[in-house]
């Protein structure tokens, strides 16, 4: 991960000015009843098990990054990266707002009723993440193999975090925890429609 420092620290301020802001906000919202979300609310489950499913799309479009110079793809990766590691910042900083662990005994979803799910295992913890052996495969790739890869990944990683977020806006009840979930659906939809579009360009389709 060393070579990827430099972009990282690119978003670091970025990231706790966003979570500073957000803590603001959350204390301004509060939940429906103005209490904290208790350690097993949806709330709760939600911000942990996001942030989880966020930090491998982050990784992806750092790997992606470094095996293409397609500038369509970089571009794509950059934003991607950009965009859900604030957003795991903000996850994150509600969880230390509200004096709630960042991991939990409990198997992933259980907040949305599907803790009994299944996972894919080798790495994927919940609908949409990509196995290691899918990661070590985009790593070994490059140029267009390697776009391809990714925008296959990425777009199943997409609709299971639509999935999620969607879990949020029907249980969760802090109303700035609910419109940024919505901002998810609405922003990881977009990409998926423009994903698919690359991928057509490159003689692909996404993953059934």
């Amino acid at each position: 991960m060393a070579k990827h420092a430099g972009w990282m620290a690119g978003t670091a301020a970025a990231v706790l000015l966003a979570a500073g802001a957000i803590t603001y906000a959350v204390t301004e919202d509060g939940g429906s009843s103005g209490s904290t979300p208790s350690v097993d609310s949806a709330d709760a489950g939600f911000a942990r098990d996001m942030a989880v499913h966020h930090q491998q799309a982050v990784e992806m479009s750092y790997i992606v990054r470094d095996r293409t110079d397609d500038k369509e793809v970089r571009f794509l990766a950059y934003d991607i990266a950009q965009t859900q590691a604030n957003q795991r910042g903000m996850l994150l900083g509600w969880l230390d707002l509200w004096g709630l662990p960042k991991v939990s005994s409990q198997a992933p979803m259980t907040w949305m009723g599907r803790g009994d799910m299944p996972s894919a295992g080798d790495g994927s913890l919940m609908p949409g993440m990509a196995t290691n052996t899918q990661m070590k495969k985009l790593e070994s790739l490059s140029g267009k193999q390697a776009e391809i890869v990714f925008l296959q990944l990425m777009t199943a990683h997409h609709k299971g975090g639509i999935h999620m977020a969607e879990g949020c806006l029907e249980k969760c009840e802090v109303g700035v925890e609910k419109r940024l979930a919505q901002t998810m659906v609405n922003g990881q939809q977009s990409e998926i429609d423009l994903m698919t579009d690359m991928l057509k360009q490159r003689g692909a389709k996404p993953q059934p």
